[in-house]
Parts: C-alpha cells; sequence; structure tokens
C-alpha cells in the first residue's frame, strides 16, 4: 500500500493511503502516520483494508490524489539518521576536496544524524539565504522502521523494516569542509530534507526488493534536464538491513526512525567515476559528483551548484512507466535574513 500526509495546518499532517496509481486518496483510519507506526500490528491490517477498497472502487469519499498538497509522509520524525551505502559517492565527494578514503570506510557504515524537526514537503521550495553556501541536491532511497532493539543483527532489523520512501538530502557543500575540520560532523551544512509525496510498503515494490536492496532506476532531473539514472541495487556496499542494524549498535530505535541509503552512486564500466548522462553514462545524483569529474577532465571545477530558480526532481519509475514514489520537485529561491 502507499501511504501519504495531506497538509492539514498541523505539524504532522493527516494521513492518506492513496492509489497504486497515485490518482486516488482516502483519509485512513489512523490520523497520522506516526499514530499508525506506533500502532503497526493493528493499523497495517486496517491500512490494507482501505487500501484493496480503494483499488476496487468501494470507497465513496475517495478524492484526486494531490502530490503538491501533501507534506513528507512524516512531517517531522524521532530520528532521521542518513547513511553512506555508497562509498563510491564518498570517495568522488572526499576527492573533490583533497581529503583521502579510509580503508575503514569500506566495511563499517558512515551514519550521521540529521535535523528531523521539520522536514520539507516535497513541492516545497528549498530556500537559501547564501548562494556561496554551495547548495547541492542528493537523491536518496531511505527506510522506515518499527521500534529496533538494541544490538540488532541485520537479519533482525530486516524485520523492523515497515516502508520505502524517496529522499532529496539538501547539502551545502561550501560549509561542510568546515565543519568537518572541527571533528563534530554535520550540522548547519545539512539544512531540512524531503522526501517523496508517498511512502510504500515493501510488498508493493514485488521482486524490486529482495528485502535488503531495492532494485530500480532512480533518475534526478536539473532544469528540466536528465542528471542521473543511477541503478539503486549496483555499488550498494551497505544494504538496509546492515544500515538499520548500524544505527541500533549501541541504542534502540522507536517507531518512525528514518534511515537513509545515501546519495545513489554507479561506478563506470571502467571502475572510475562514471560518465554523464549525455555521454551515455547513469550520471550522477548530486552536482558534488559530476564536479568531480570537470575537475578530472579540466582540472578546475565548472558545473555551479544550486542558484535561485534552479529545479531539481527526482523520481523512481516501475516497468510499467508508472512513478513508485510520486516525483519530488523542487524550486530554490533565495531569500533574504529575517
Amino acid at each position: 500500500m502507499k501511504l501519504a500526509s495531506l497538509r492539514d495546518g498541523t505539524r504532522d499532517g493527516r494521513l492518506l493511503v492513496v492509489s497504486r496509481d497515485l490518482t486516488q486518496a482516502v483519509l485512513a483510519p489512523y490520523a497520522t502516520l506516526q499514530a499508525a507506526l506506533d500502532d503497526w500490528d493493528e493499523a497495517e491490517p486496517q491500512l490494507q483494508m482501505a487500501s484493496e477498497d480503494l483499488a476496487t472502487g468501494r470507497m465513496d469519499d475517495a478524492f484526486p490524489f494531490d502530490p503538491a498538497a501533501c507534506e513528507s509522509p512524516l512531517p517531522r520524525a524521532y530520528q532521521w539518521a542518513d547513511g553512506s551505502a555508497y562509498v563510491n559517492h564518498v570517495e568522488l565527494v572526499r576527492r573533490a576536496r583533497g581529503a583521502e578514503l579510509p580503508e575503514s570506510f569500506w566495511t563499517d557504515p558512515l551514519m550521521y544524524q540529521g535535523g528531523s524537526d521539520g522536514f520539507l514537503g516535497p513541492r516545497d521550495a528549498i530556500e537559501i539565504f547564501d548562494r556561496g553556501w554551495g547548495a547541492d541536491f542528493e537523491a536518496e532511497i531511505a527506510v522506515v522502521t518499527d521500534d529496533v532493539a538494541m544490538g540488532s543483527s541485520p537479519d533482525a532489523a530486516a524485520e523492523r523494516i515497515r516502508l520505502l520512501m524517496l529522499v532529496n538530502d539538501v547539502s551545502l557543500r561550501n560549509l561542510i569542509p568546515g565543519e568537518l575540520a572541527k571533528g563534530f560532523g554535520f550540522f548547519q551544512s545539512k539544512p531540512a530534507s524531503s522526501f517523496s509525496p508517498v511512502a510504500v510498503t515493501p510488498d508493493e515494490l514485488g521482486s524490486a526488493w529482495d528485502g535488503r536492496k531495492l532494485e530500480g532506476e532512480l533518475c534526478s532531473t536539473l532544469n528540466g534536464e536528465l542528471f542521473g539514472c543511477p541503478q539503486t541495487g549496483d555499488d550498494m556496499t551497505f544494504d538496509f538491513p546492515q544500515l538499520v542494524a548500524h544505527a541500533a549498535r549501541t541504542r534502540g530505535l522507536c517507531a518512525g526512525s528514518i534511515i537513509g541509503s545515501g546519495t545513489i552512486s554507479n561506478r563506470g564500466e571502467d571502475g572510475g567515476p562514471g560518465k554523464p548522462v549525455a555521454d551515455g553514462g547513469r550520471g550522477y545524483s548530486c552536482i558534488a559528483e559530476r564536479r568531480m569529474l570537470d575537475k578530472i577532465e579540466t582540472g578546475e571545477f565548472r558545473t555551479p551548484f544550486l542558484k535561485d530558480g534552479d529545479t531539481v526532481g527526482i523520481d523512481m519509475l516501475d516497468d510499467d512507466g508508472q512513478s513508485i514514489f510520486g516525483a519530488i520537485k523542487q524550486t530554490v529561491v533565495e531569500i533574504d535574513r529575517p
């Protein structure tokens, strides 16, 4: 089934059950997604029944689904922890700032704890005060968990994954080096992230989800031009159960915790950084990787970071060409300081 949160003036929105083709919706029997996740064993059958009734036309109160009227599925969350499962991405962005890649990054996942007190909606503007911050998009996948016990194994963690979503993990690239140099991690360089219009249960994904990885093309556009379509199942060094278990190594995770994959990134056929879409490659899921290729080819960074008026799109289609999660579509807006 597919779930969304209608913007209704409250902090947590109103939970909707959405049709498979993303055209119809109905109010869910639970008020919010967090409430449903807190009571998942009871909620899941009720939500599934509503989904089946919607699919068969038995819901008289169904209405057209409008992604632009929605918050992210969880408008805020108890926890948002983003991994970096695609080590190729880490290697490229570190090369861009002249940093070596420690060998341990291939065996021990990276993860940072992001701000989760308020996410952007899937069609909300990306607001920035200063173009010099180097605003970038990052196309990712995330899972939403049920309660996960401290010390859970990856196999145990796999059983606690309830939903999947797309992510735009907005980054301010030019603020990152200074923050990391302090040895205390990201903070100002990681503003609010946004998520796809709907969150999807694993069973909805069929063979594309094997319980550990999602297989498919995650396509990003910049100003309407295809920027990247990497395969999410390729070059994923750490799968989702490993990431969830890593997050729960020393503390339990509560229902509604969001764990991200990090930027989807594929190596080229020659094992290198890959090629842009225009050159027959799979492209990139963030501007920083494209800039690294600039540096390799020309000795300087040529691709600009996001600026006022730029538009970013992130989507994944099924085998029939239909959007699975609904598209993230955002415009960058440079605003004055309050």
